[in-house]
């Protein structure tokens, strides 16, 4: 079975999003998030430093309306220069 058959749109969906600990961060994440999915709520955006502050991990939990949707922000947030990794 896919993953396409698992999901039933429209869903919440979180996404985590991890990148070295910078000053923009955040706001530069949201910028990518809010141009996938316009409704997403800033303030519930979860953050969470590592144990040496050396990078910043990102939940943000995207009302999804199609994989179309979800692939291209997971391409976008992929090939940003401050991700390391997308989840």
């Amino acid at each position: 079975m896919t993953g396409e058959k698992l999901l039933q749109f429209p869903c919440n969906f979180p996404i985590k999003i991890m990148g070295s600990s910078r000053e923009d961060f955040a706001q530069a994440i949201l910028g990518v998030v809010i141009r996938h999915a316009p409704d997403f709520d800033a303030a519930t955006m979860e953050m969470r430093p590592s144990k040496g502050g050396n990078y910043l991990s990102l939940t943000c939990t995207v009302r999804a309306l199609s994989k179309a949707q979800l692939d291209d922000l997971y391409s976008e947030l992929s090939r940003h220069p401050y991700v390391k990794v997308v989840l």
